[in-house]
């Protein structure tokens, strides 16, 4: 099983962040849309051995743009720079770019959104790359239940389900229901910890998440013979974020090897 970072994690310059993701052990990274745009960062990851795993292409969106915002010329800068970070993800290897979900709960910006979505993740199959939507609390897809039918409605065979464990903790739904439900439409997952209530993104363990509650995850991911990577989103407002991440995939190892995962 793959375990990646997530490196804006760490706040450090990216050549640092790469250096010590590798320290810590990773093979694999998620990065944001300005990373790796650098022949220095590019070269210092392939020493490192380090490969992209998945790309946010919602990070660093032009301010007062947005997949669903009414004005479509605001809405085609947002495809835009979506557009540009999955073509970067195909560029430097990566399998998989996700989106967020839009703010507009109203069917009008629910349709609008869709329609983005649907030229992008057009876009991104004709390069190799798989789309996904992470589900979001406080966003117009608020729950992995209403992405899961947003997708399928879409009825787009590039368009996937970005599960968030922090975020499925907030929402307050089944970890092993969401996955069974997503089965072939779960495309990418995130990893983190959080109090029930807020998007904190701590170490996996420090809130409500439990070893039985990790494991019953993993079984899940499991069941559905998931292959994609496991990815540790966490803050970089910890006390230690290396710290963090280093203890987080030490729980994240010693769980998949319980649940049995494949290596």
């Amino acid at each position: 099983m793959k375990i990646a970072c997530c490196i804006w994690a760490l706040s450090e310059p990216e050549t640092d962040a790469l250096r010590q993701v590798r320290d810590i052990g990773f093979d694999f990274i998620d990065i944001q849309p300005m990373h790796q745009r650098t022949m220095e960062s590019q070269l210092l990851a392939q020493e490192l051995s380090l490969r992209v795993s998945c790309v946010g292409a919602s990070f660093g969106m032009p301010p007062g743009t947005a997949l669903d915002h009414p004005d479509s010329s605001k809405r085609d800068l947002a495809v835009d720079h979506v557009r540009s970070a999955i073509a970067h993800a195909a560029d430097i290897g990566a399998e998989t770019a996700y989106v967020i979900p839009g703010s507009g709960a109203q069917l009008a910006a629910l349709e609008r959104y869709q329609d983005s979505v649907l030229r992008l993740a057009a876009d991104a199959a004709a390069l190799g790359i798989k789309l996904a939507v992470e589900h979001f609390p406080g966003t117009a897809l608020a729950t992995a239940a209403e992405t899961l039918e947003f997708i399928r409605q879409a009825d787009q065979e590039n368009l996937y389900l970005l599960y968030d464990s922090g975020h499925i903790q907030m929402s307050g739904e089944d970890p092993a229901t969401v996955i069974a439900n997503a089965g072939d439409a779960l495309g990418y997952v995130h990893f983190d910890d959080n109090d029930g209530v807020n998007d904190f993104h701590w170490s996996l363990l420090d809130g409500v998440m439990t070893d039985e509650s990790l494991l019953a995850t993993l079984r899940a991911l499991g069941a559905i013979d998931y292959a994609g990577a496991l990815s540790l989103e966490l803050s970089p407002a910890l006390a230690n974020p290396k710290r963090a991440l280093s203890e987080s995939r030490d729980v994240l190892m010693r769980a998949t090897h319980r649940a049995a995962m494949p290596r």
